[in-house]
């Protein structure tokens, strides 16, 4: 960003934008708790539900993607395997203050660790974001160790972010980056599982739900795992192609060209399980599977299936990735990764709310004559807003570490 003023201050006025209508949001929250929220007795998760499934997602994806470098040794992706435990770890945050601010009582989070529940699965939940916070944190130190102490040297606050996150370590020996090095691979290995159970788990948090059949499903927590690993690689696809510094290399068009390969394989993969998800469904015609995908493709939201879920989910990806003279270009490969990136809150979207807009009693919304009692919802201005502010919130903190850490894609390479 830095290369482009223009672009970099346009980041930036966009990003004190969102926060200042974060800060709005926020307080409607704090002051008025969830009645500014639209979700209601029938519809119990919105908006900010959604946007916590997706950015699990993203932060899933974009940690698996890393583990390819760390975990198995796939050094083609060396470049961007920083920039994907960075990625993973902003996301996570990005997530975890979505759900905190969807809770009736926010200041009782801590007692899920207090009062602990273990048949809760809510509560394995908690507990696996836990163990998975504090190894993207300890995974990510060890990895960016040696440049912290590198840069420590450098004037300034640059040098002075440095010298605090080293913690006094100041051996570059190649014994200590052997150790370093070999730290990073076994907590790389050992968050794949993690990942996988996390994420997997967040399915499986739907598909247990028995009285919701759009939910039920053993497909879910499969689908949860491919669609955060299209949605990570879209994410990292996207940034490499705006951010990285070698941009215009043919090692940077190499690269590119093989994460659309990859992320295209993915796509595919996501494509045949969300057919047979939908197929299965509508082929069997029970009632309680069907309406929700009805109420998905053909309600008053459609188009956030048919232009968002499918024409920027899949048709746009499959076309850019899929040719090669687009494959081939940078600058396309990144529109894929963006329009990825945008598909994927449709998806979570369709996830979240039309299974909750078919009644499960006929005649239920017609007998409590109440405003909270409909099919129909739209996220209020609060919801929209705290969103925002939550996610410029992230884009400020991903500026600054990009700007303050070690995380660039060539960084590695630094002497």
């Amino acid at each position: 960003m830095k290369n482009n003023r223009g672009l970099y201050w346009a980041y930036w006025v966009v990003v004190v934008v969102m926060l200042m209508l974060g800060g709005v949001g926020l307080y409607w929250r704090l002051t008025a708790g969830h009645r500014l929220a639209n979700y209601g007795q029938l519809i119990v998760w919105g908006l900010w539900v959604a946007m916590y499934i997706y950015f699990i997602g993203l932060s899933a994806g974009a940690f698996l993607i890393s583990a390819l470098v760390y975990a198995f040794g796939v050094e083609r992706f060396r470049p961007i395997a920083r920039l994907a435990l960075f990625t993973a770890l902003i996301s996570l945050l990005m997530a975890l203050l979505h759900i905190w601010f969807d809770l009736g009582h926010m200041s009782r989070f801590y007692e899920v660790y207090t009062r602990p529940n273990p048949l809760s699965m809510m509560a394995w939940m908690v507990w696996l974001y836990t163990g998975y916070f504090v190894l993207l944190l300890a995974e990510f130190w060890f990895d960016i160790r040696q440049d912290l102490i590198r840069w420590s040297e450098k004037p300034g606050v640059v040098g002075m972010v440095s010298r605090i996150l080293a913690l006094g370590s100041k051996d570059l020996s190649p014994e200590s980056r052997r150790r370093d090095e070999k730290a990073t691979r076994v907590l790389g290995t050992v968050g794949v599982p993690l990942a996988i159970m996390f994420h997997g788990g967040v399915g499986a948090l739907f598909g247990v739900v028995a009285a919701r059949p759009a939910w039920h499903s053993g497909l879910f927590p499969l689908i949860f795992l491919v669609s955060a690993l299209v949605s990570g690689g879209g994410l990292l696809m996207a940034f490499y192609a705006l951010l990285a510094p070698d941009r215009g290399t043919l090692e940077h068009r190499s690269l590119m060209e093989d994460m659309a390969k990859l992320v295209l394989g993915l796509v595919l993969l996501d494509l045949l399980f969300t057919f047979a998800e939908y197929s299965i469904a509508l082929y069997g015609a029970i009632p309680g599977d069907v309406a929700p995908l009805i109420a998905a493709m053909f309600g008053p939201f459609w188009y956030v299936f048919w232009i968002g879920q499918v024409g920027l989910g899949f048709v746009i990806p499959i076309i850019l990735l899929g040719w090669k003279r687009t494959r081939r270009s940078p600058f396309w490969v990144g529109v894929a990764g963006l329009a990825i990136v945008l598909a994927f809150v449709g998806v979570r979207l369709n996830i979240v709310v039309p299974p909750l807009s078919v009644p499960e009693i006929r005649g239920l919304v017609e007998a409590v004559p109440s405003s909270r009692m409909t099919t129909l919802y739209v996220p209020s201005v609060m919801e929209w807003f705290l969103s925002l502010g939550i996610i410029g919130f992230g884009m400020a903190l991903y500026a600054i570490g990009y700007r303050l850490l070690p995380v660039q894609p060539r960084a590695v390479k630094e002497v």
